[in-house]
Formats: structure tokens, sequence, C-alpha cells
């Protein structure tokens, strides 16, 4: 992993997503509200980097998973895998394994980073700890799922530009989503980006007003549920294929 600069690729990609998710704290409107418990800060602040995580997170899973299978079609790692035991299917898996070992923590140290910057800029309002703690698990779990997803498909095509394609695409759809009717956003992985995003914003009297709302844990514990399926179902399939 560190041959590869995963480790490197993560926490460059979690300051950028700290940074992007902090660009609201500089303006004089926010400012003047920062220390207002009806302004609800926390909550701008968590839909804020919902925003960009919905952007990113595919991009992020993609890069990772692209640089952890390349080197397997490029060295004909997967012959030397299977030459000790380990079938391409199950390789897959260890690599899923390591990698959720990379994003969890990535996930919880973006978020408590930007809970950190948030207190520097001025946020003196008690933090809304239980819609934080939500949405990190969630941003955690949706991330290592589409990371399945993601690693999956750098196992069966070569050319890794592919995966990076479908994640730039993906972080469009995410985007999309977040502005979309949850029944749509609930109908594709990248949705669920939206679907945990347990705030939102409204206009009244030409204001915007946050608040948080609930996330639907049935159709999450659906996707991921769904996911480990068809990842393990789709991994056990690729030790028929030909190498």
């Amino acid at each position: 992993m560190h041959r590869l600069r995963v480790l490197l690729i993560a926490i460059l990609l979690a300051i950028a997503s700290v940074a992007m998710s902090s660009t609201n704290l500089f303006s004089q409107s926010t400012i003047r509200s920062l220390d207002n418990p009806a302004a609800k800060p926390w909550a701008m602040l968590l839909l804020g980097t919902a925003f960009v995580n919905a952007m990113t997170g595919a991009v992020f899973v993609a890069v990772l998973a692209s640089r952890q299978t390349d080197i397997e079609h490029s060295g004909a790692g997967w012959n030397l895998a299977a030459t000790s035991g380990l079938t391409p299917g199950a390789l897959c898996r260890v690599k899923l394994a390591a990698l959720t070992l990379l994003i969890v923590p990535t996930v919880v140290l973006q978020n408590s980073a930007l809970i950190i910057f948030g207190r520097i800029m001025g946020i003196s309002v008690p933090l809304d700890v239980g819609p934080w703690v939500t949405y990190t698990l969630l941003l955690a779990l949706v991330n290592t799922a589409m990371c399945a997803y993601h690693l999956w498909l750098a196992a069966v095509v070569e050319n890794q530009l592919v995966v990076m394609s479908v994640g730039l695409l993906g972080g469009f759809i995410g985007i999309y989503m977040l502005l979309s009717p949850p029944a749509l956003a609930r109908l594709l992985p990248w949705g669920y980006y939206a679907i945990i995003t347990p705030a939102k914003v409204s206009m009244v009297d030409s204001h915007a007003v946050y608040e948080y709302i609930q996330v639907p844990m049935g159709w999450v514990a659906g996707f991921l549920v769904l996911t480990a399926v068809i990842f393990t179902v789709a991994t056990r399939r690729l030790d028929r294929i030909e190498r």
C-alpha cells in the first residue's frame, strides 16, 4: 500500500475535501451567524461537506481501487497470486478489506478536521453530535460500498482510465442526486451520498434556512446488504475468468 502511495492520495483528498467544505465559513453572512443557534451553523457545514463528498467520494474510491488493481494487470499479479493459492476473487476481497482500513479513518479524520476548523472559524454553538456521528459512519460505509464496485470494475477492465472515468461520472451524478427527488436517488449507487445526508436547506423569505432531517436507514441498510451480495457473487465469478 505504501508503495502505491494510496495513503498519500487519501490524505491529499481529505485535505482537499475539508478545504472545499469550509468555503462557506469565509462569507460575511455566514460569519455573522456562527454564534446563532437558530441559524444552525453545524447543519450548514454538514450540508456543505455532503455536497463535496457527493462530488468527490466516487473519485476518491476510484483512485484507490485503480491504484490497488493496476499493478495486478501490469505485473501479472493475478497469476502470481494464483500460484500462492489466492484466486482473483479472493484477492479482490482482500484488497477491499485493506482499503476499508484506509477509507474509514480517512472519513473520520476528515470530518473531525472540519469540525475543528469550524470551531477555529468561530462556530460557538454546541456541536450537533448525533447528525455528525451518523453522517460520518454512513459516509464511511457508502464509500466502502462504492469502493467495492470500483474495485470489481478495476479488476475486469485492464484500462484503468475506464475506472477513473466512471468515478468522475459518478461525481457528477452524486451532485445531481442531491438536487433530485429521494425516490430517484435511491435507485442509483451514487444517490446514496444524498440519501445519507441528514440536513437540508430551504429558502424562507429569501433567506437560507438549514434543518436536520431523518435518514432512511432501511434504504441505506438495504443498499449496503445488496452491495455485499453483488460484490461477493461478482468476485467469485472472477475466478472463472482466464487470465
